[in-house]
C-alpha cells in the first residue's frame, strides 16, 4: 500500500524545482574555449559550469554564482621543477568546462594561518554542493574535490576509463582518481589511486599554540605526507600512461581522501592562475581580463608561498 506524500514535502520539492529553474534562467549560459597557440594552452571561460549545481546562496555559503571573465594559460610542454611548488591561495588548475580547481580555504582557527580548516573536513559548513564546489565572493564557483557532475558529463559514471578533468597551472593534466594498476601499462586494470597522505597520530597543540583535540582531518595541518604509503607522490600525482597521453606523462589525480585536490605543483605554474586580492573577507568584485582569477574568502598572500598549516613535504 502506497502512503500519500505529505503536502509540505510536495510544496518543498516544487519550491526547489522553481528555485533551480530561476537560477538557470538568471545565469549566463556556460562559455568556454580551449585553443593551443605559441606553445601554450589558452582557456577562456565565464566560469559557469555545464552541469547541475547546488543552490547558492545556502546555509553555509552566502554567495551567489556569477559569470566571470577568465583567461588561463599553461604550457603545452610541462616539466618538473627542481622541487614542488605550493599552490597556496591560487587556483590550482582549471577544468575542461572552464571552472577552476582550488583545494585550500581561507578559514582559520582563531585567525591563525597555521590552522587552516579543510573544506571537506566536516567540522565547518562551507556550503559545498554535490560537486564538492561552492562560491567565493564575487560569484566564483570552484571545485574543492571531485566534480561529479562534470565526470558524468564526460561519460565517467561507469568507472571504466580514465577521465581527463582539466589541467593544472603548470600544464600537467588532472584526472578523476582512476589509474592503471601498472601506471606504465595501458592494458593493466584500472584502480582507484591512493593518496600518500595520512592523519598524524596523537593530539594537536592546545592553548595559544593550537586548537587542541586529536588530529582528525579538521585542519590541513592534521595530515602529513608518508612516501610510499599510497600510489601517488606529495603532489598527488605520478607518471603513467593515459588515454590522451599514451606514451606517458606526469599527471595529477583527484582522490577521495586527503588531499582530494593537489596542494603542490610538480612544475612551474603560470601566473594567470594567481588571484586578484580584495579587502579582508570581502567581495573584491569579479575578475577582469588581464587581472586573473577572483578573490577568495579573504585576501590571498602575495605570490605562491607555502600554504598555511601545510608546509613543505618531508625531505624537502
Amino acid at each position: 500500500m502506497k502512503l500519500p506524500i505529505p503536502a509540505q514535502r510536495i510544496r518543498a520539492a516544487a519550491a526547489c524545482v522553481l528555485a533551480f529553474a530561476a537560477l538557470a534562467t538568471a545565469l549566463e549560459a556556460p562559455q568556454v574555449s580551449i585553443v593551443e597557440k605559441a606553445g601554450k594552452r589558452v582557456i577562456r571561460s565565464n566560469g559557469i559550469p555545464d552541469h547541475a549545481m547546488g543552490q547558492f546562496p545556502n546555509q553555509g555559503n552566502p554567495h551567489t554564482v556569477a559569470a566571470q571573465d577568465y583567461t588561463f594559460e599553461m604550457t603545452l610542454t610541462p616539466r618538473s621543477a627542481s622541487k614542488p611548488v605550493p599552490a597556496n591561495f591560487a587556483f590550482f588548475g582549471v577544468a575542461v568546462n572552464g571552472v577552476p580547481f582550488e583545494a585550500g580555504t581561507a578559514e582559520f582557527w582563531n585567525g591563525d594561518r597555521a590552522w587552516n580548516y579543510e573544506a571537506k573536513g566536516g567540522k565547518i559548513d562551507l556550503g559545498l554542493d554535490m560537486n564538492d564546489a561552492h562560491v567565493q565572493p564575487g560569484g566564483v564557483y570552484h571545485y574543492h574535490g571531485l566534480p561529479k557532475g562534470l565526470v558524468s558529463k564526460l561519460g565517467g559514471d561507469a568507472g571504466d576509463r580514465m577521465i581527463l578533468l582539466g589541467w593544472a597551472a603548470d600544464g600537467f593534466p588532472i584526472y578523476a582518481g582512476l589509474g592503471h594498476s601498472d601506471p606504465r601499462d595501458a592494458t593493466s586494470p584500472l584502480v582507484k589511486t591512493r593518496s600518500s597522505y595520512q592523519l598524524k597520530k596523537g593530539g594537536r597543540p592546545a592553548g595559544n599554540r593550537g586548537p587542541g583535540g586529536n588530529y582528525d582531518g579538521t585542519f590541513t595541518a592534521d595530515y602529513e605526507y608518508i612516501a610510499g604509503s599510497g600510489d601517488l607522490d606529495e603532489c598527488n600525482g605520478r607518471f603513467g600512461v593515459t588515454p590522451e597521453y599514451p606514451q606517458g606523462i606526469y599527471h595529477y589525480q583527484v582522490t577521495e581522501e586527503f588531499p582530494h585536490l593537489p596542494r603542490l605543483w610538480k612544475g612551474e605554474p603560470d601566473a594567470s592562475f594567481r588571484k586578484r586580492s580584495g579587502p579582508p573577507g570581502g567581495a573584491g568584485g569579479p575578475p577582469r581580463r588581464g587581472r586573473r582569477g577572483g578573490p577568495g574568502f579573504g585576501p590571498p598572500p602575495p605570490g605562491f608561498g607555502p600554504p598555511p598549516g601545510f608546509g613543505p613535504p618531508p625531505g624537502r
